[in-house]
């Protein structure tokens, strides 16, 4: 395991890199930062803000009875019951076979994060939650994984909340899979667990349950879907506000605004923050009138959905990626005004997996790790550099004509020769630096085939210039693998360690 700062990578916005250095200019904007002392306030602070623990038991019963839960999964639901009982808590979309790796990243870190808090603070119980994002209706971002170069895309017309869709033709998707993973022994048990997911279950929300709790359920992780009737009873006042006066209107927008002195905003401000949920269709309510629909229909938007979240659960702490801890911030006002407990906003953990050939390859090509966040040009220039015997950059022609100039100048001080000894020292300069350039192209040719092998590395690591996680789904690195990719991940992610992580990965043997 390779550690790097979020800095190196280029890739973490200013916000995120503000926050993990708890700059000044965030500290209006979130409650605690992340540290065991902090945690401490925080229980303290969470245990005076009243929850309905028999609702939130008697959902998460209801919702999991068709899941073979572990044991450790039905000591969390019991021990929610419990006032010494706090979560830990996740959430992302509904995405086909988990969809981007950074979905794995998410639960592993709060899983993690609940079992330190356990050994820091023996005497209460931390349970991990991930939370569905079942009622999000972008069906076009949830609806495909990319594996083996391909696109994975499961078509269907159906519209509104993801999560209530059915799964019909799904069996062709599958086809499409095995066509492409093969009948090893960790791939049959991939297969195993998308079949009963997606050709067992009634709707995306019940097979995405399937298959988290097939990866997870043996950390003792519960799964949550926040379109239930008796879980959205709880937030009826802040329905009836929002929706019949826009209350929260210019809190939002008072906080978005201040952000933005410094930041990007991430989540647009609306007047009015639900949506309506007709027959199969998931609508924007436009304008401010009278709850009249049953409480169930409402659909809370991104920035009243953490509001929803943290007045049913007995939350400590939000898990999440740098775009969701912006629009957490965002919220800080509406918190505050409705005298809800803010919960402390931690970084999931990031990560590059290498495997052993990418290692082999990248040590070849005289290459250091933390060379693989340059960009493609610059890292073809530091490796014609590592094989060159000479200085390609001409640095001492360079300072030997700058010398040559410079003594000229002291020679000759006079203002009518100073500004013609100046202009031929400039063109002397340039011309090196064009001949410095046609050296370098010449190398390059020379070396054209460790070049594309450069290119193609930087390629198969940062597809389309993106970090892997964003791009790669699980699959192709669980056939590698098996068990022990979650594992490993597992072992050495620590969501309280704010660095990116490089993982190299043995094979292991699958027949």
């Amino acid at each position: 395991m390779n550690l790097f700062s979020l800095e190196s990578t280029k890739k973490f916005s200013p916000l995120v890199l503000d926050y993990i250095n708890e700059d000044e200019k965030l500290k209006f904007f979130y409650n605690r930062y992340p540290s065991f002392s902090n945690f401490k306030k925080q229980i303290e602070e969470k245990k005076t803000q009243s929850i309905e623990r028999s609702v939130l038991f008697d959902v998460l019963k209801h919702q999991n009875a068709n899941v073979q839960l572990t044991s450790s999964s039905l000591k969390n639901l019991n021990n929610l019951k419990k006032q010494n009982t706090f979560t830990v808590t996740t959430g992302h979309q509904l995405c086909l076979f988990s969809g981007p790796l950074y979905f794995i990243y998410k639960i592993i870190s709060t899983i993690n994060l609940a079992e330190k808090l356990k050994k820091e603070f023996s005497d209460y119980n931390f349970v991990p939650v991930f939370w569905m994002a079942s009622e999000d209706h972008d069906f076009e971002e949830i609806n495909h994984i990319n594996l083996f170069g391909k696109k994975i895309q499961w078509d269907s017309k159906q519209t509104g909340p993801v999560g209530r869709m059915k799964l019909d033709g799904m069996d062709i998707v599958l086809d499409e899979l095995k066509s492409y993973i093969g009948s090893s022994n960790n791939a049959n048990k991939l297969i195993e667990i998308f079949n009963n997911a997606y050709l067992s279950c009634n709707n995306i929300a019940d097979a995405t349950r399937e298959v988290v709790n097939s990866l997870f359920g043996e950390y003792g992780l519960l799964i949550l879907d926040g379109d239930d009737a008796s879980l959205k009873k709880m937030m009826y006042n802040i329905i009836k506000q929002d929706v019949e006066e826009s209350k929260f209107y210019n809190i939002l927008k008072k906080t978005s605004s201040d952000l933005s002195k410094n930041y990007k905003v991430q989540a647009r401000v609306n007047k009015i923050n639900f949506f309506e949920l007709v027959d199969s269709s998931r609508i924007r309510i436009e304008t401010n009138k009278s709850i009249s629909s049953p409480i169930e229909t409402y659909s809370p938007n991104v920035l009243l959905r953490p509001i929803f979240q943290e007045i049913i659960m007995p939350n400590i702490a939000y898990v999440g990626g740098g775009a969701e801890i912006a629009y957490w911030m965002q919220l800080k006002g509406v918190f505050e005004k409705e005298k809800i407990v803010f919960p402390i906003l931690v970084l999931r953990n990031s990560c590059l997996i290498l495997d052993e050939k990418k290692t082999a390859r990248i040590e070849k090509l005289n290459l250091e790790l933390k060379d693989i966040f340059l960009d493609n040009d610059d890292l073809q220039k530091k490796y014609i550099k590592s094989i060159s015997v000479n200085d390609l950059a001409l640095n001492k022609e360079k300072d030997d004509v700058k010398k040559v100039y410079d003594l000229l100048l002291e020679r000759f001080n006079d203002a009518g020769i100073e500004s013609s000894i100046k202009a031929e020292q400039t063109k002397n300069l340039n011309a090196l630096d064009k001949l410095s350039k046609k050296i370098t192209r010449l190398e390059k040719k020379k070396n054209l085939l460790e070049l594309t092998q450069i290119s193609n590395l930087k390629e198969q690591l940062f597809p389309f210039n993106k970090l892997q996680e964003r791009h790669d789904n699980f699959i192709s690195y669980y056939i590698k693998y098996g068990e022990n990719f979650i594992k490993k991940l597992k072992k050495d992610l620590n969501p309280l360690e704010p660095k990116f992580v490089v993982l190299t990965f043995k094979q292991e043997e699958d027949e």
